[in-house]
């Protein structure tokens, strides 16, 4: 993303030229395009994809949404013409006494979504802290599978790797260590007093750990849900971040994906567990610094852990 380095040198109060901000703008848009085009296409021809439609339904957001340009917080937009006010005439937006500038609006978003921040921000600032948890091997994904009849299963149109039987005696054989609770809450009813821990909504700011694969996708919800206060740039890396997460849960699943292109993560076996644990640790890297970003942009707003 080119937009960090252009709005990290404006200083407080200063006005970023309307040339440069429709620049950062269409360039914001091309690159939500090109990680959407293809989703678009398919939900057009009625197809499903198993691994990145998880995204966009999943999560409730709109590729429209997610193709918003926010500059974040504390940055004046030069307005020129009518189009570009038209541009900012949206929620949590003002503009200038003379209409010649516009700014997120921090005022009316603290009033809207202020409470909601401070649980993102709690939530964040634990996980941030917590000590990483790399012992799971992504057996959540197993058991949301276990002992479904194929009917019952939600991705029908992809095989599993192994047979029922071998699919159950694998959760049957780990240690189940849930401690998301929105992964949780898929769990067969069989499954769910095989976790050691009983996650819930409620629990979420205790028990979220950062070595969690869905603690790092759902940093693209938290960016999402704290609209215009993060930066696209930040809101396009969180999104990139859920999408490779993505890929290691469904590798290491019981799904099997190679008939679109996607590899195997076999963590049934040794080998299997040890590419997971080495993957999981990147994740948790780049999770970690993107954490630490939505904090500074909330704290920018304001907001702070409760």
């Amino acid at each position: 993303m080119t937009s960090a380095p252009v709005l990290d040198r404006l200083g407080a109060g200063s006005v970023l030229p309307a040339s440069e901000w429709r620049s950062l703008r269409d360039d914001h848009e091309a690159e939500v395009s090109a990680r959407t085009e293809a989703h678009i296409a398919r939900r057009m021809n009625g197809q499903k994809h198993p691994v990145e439609d998880f995204l966009f339904t999943y999560y409730p957001f709109k590729v429209g949404q997610l193709a918003k340009w926010n500059p974040g917080v504390g940055v004046r937009l030069e307005l020129e013409t009518e189009d570009d006010r038209a541009a900012f005439d949206r929620r949590w937006y003002r503009t200038g006494p003379t209409g010649d500038f516009a700014e997120v609006d921090l005022e009316s978003w603290r009033t809207d979504r202020g409470d909601g921040a401070k649980f993102i921000a709690s939530l964040l600032a634990s996980t941030l802290h917590r000590e990483a948890n790399f012992g799971c091997f992504g057996i959540h994904e197993w058991a949301m599978v276990y002992r479904l009849s194929e009917e019952e299963r939600r991705h029908q149109q992809v095989p599993l790797r192994l047979s029922p039987a071998e699919t159950d005696a694998v959760v049957e054989g780990h240690r189940i260590q849930c401690s998301h609770h929105d992964a949780f809450r898929f769990f067969t009813e069989p499954a769910r007093p095989l976790n050691t821990l009983q996650p819930s909504r409620q629990g979420m700011v205790a028990n979220e750990q950062p070595g969690c694969l869905h603690a790092g996708m759902d940093l693209y919800k938290w960016a999402m849900k704290i609209g215009p206060i993060a930066p696209s740039a930040l809101v396009i890396d969180c999104f990139d971040l859920a999408l490779d997460i993505r890929t290691l849960d469904m590798e290491a699943s019981p799904y099997d994906l190679r008939g679109w292109g996607y590899g195997v993560v076999a963590v049934e076996t040794a080998a299997g567990k040890a590419e997971y644990m080495t993957r999981q640790r990147e994740f948790s890297v780049r999770a970690q610094a993107l954490r630490q970003r939505l904090l500074d942009a909330l704290a920018g707003a304001g907001v702070h852990p409760r």
